[in-house]
């Protein structure tokens, strides 16, 4: 009987869950498997770098150059690299149990980041600093010792050619926007700590030549759109 009656709680984590879990693995394949022409790759590279030097903000060397230079820095900063899925997955299970009313806002707006970036990956090939910068150090590749080899091998299913935008940076500004959401009325200054955890991760993947400042900009640029599509997508359902 106890296991009858809670059934229902089963079956509403399977719902929230499951679909959740079938796209994202279907996601993270087309991921891999779009926009790996090295050819046009770092012909959009060249292009990003040229626009940047326009704008004076290829910043990416120097800050290489000083994360090389302060060597006590270097493994939090590829353990950093590498926490965002911990935590997106916390932020989920966190907003389920303790705040439903966001849970559905912030899956949706997950969802229609994962959708959104596709055709830019596809369309927009883009090489990272780290394989087109001359004298920059690839920090993942070169201190992490369980997964940073496979980060510069071509012959392995990943996609290298998927910096613009940063999808380091959008999950780690979806987690802020989730937890600002949960957040913001009752709990007004912890709201805002939120939003330390993408600042650190636009200097980790800036200073590990991951990601171009740019990335960073189409990053936001992707976030504002997804929670706009989620609003939508919400206004609809509730009709």
């Amino acid at each position: 009987m106890a296991l009858r009656s809670r059934l229902p709680e089963v079956r509403a984590v399977v719902v929230a869950f499951g679909g959740l879990a079938v796209w994202l693995w279907l996601f993270t394949r087309l991921h891999n498997a779009l926009g790996k022409d090295p050819a046009s790759a770092f012909a959009h590279a060249r292009t990003l770098r040229a626009v940047e030097r326009t704008l004076h903000v290829d910043v990416e060397p120097a800050a290489n150059r000083w994360l090389t230079g302060h060597p006590d820095f270097i493994q939090p900063a590829v353990i950093y690299y590498r926490s965002y899925y911990v935590v997106v997955l916390g932020v989920l299970v966190w907003t389920y149990l303790r705040h439903s009313e966001v849970f559905r806002r912030i899956r949706r707006a997950l969802v229609a980041m994962t959708i959104l970036v596709l055709p830019v990956f596809w369309a927009l090939p883009m090489a990272p600093p780290r394989l087109v910068l001359p004298g920059v150090v690839d920090i993942v590749a070169e201190y992490d010792p369980l997964w940073g080899p496979a980060t510069r091998d071509p012959n392995d299913d990943h996609n290298h050619f998927s910096a613009m935008p940063s999808l380091h940076v959008a999950w780690s500004l979806w987690c802020a926007y989730a937890v600002w959401s949960a957040l913001r009325v009752r709990r007004p200054r912890w709201a805002l700590l939120a939003w330390l955890f993408p600042v650190l991760m636009i200097v980790v993947v800036v200073t590990t030549a991951n990601h171009y400042v740019l990335d960073v900009v189409g990053s936001f640029v992707l976030v504002t759109c997804s929670v706009g599509v989620s609003r939508l997508w919400g206004r609809v359902v509730d009709r």
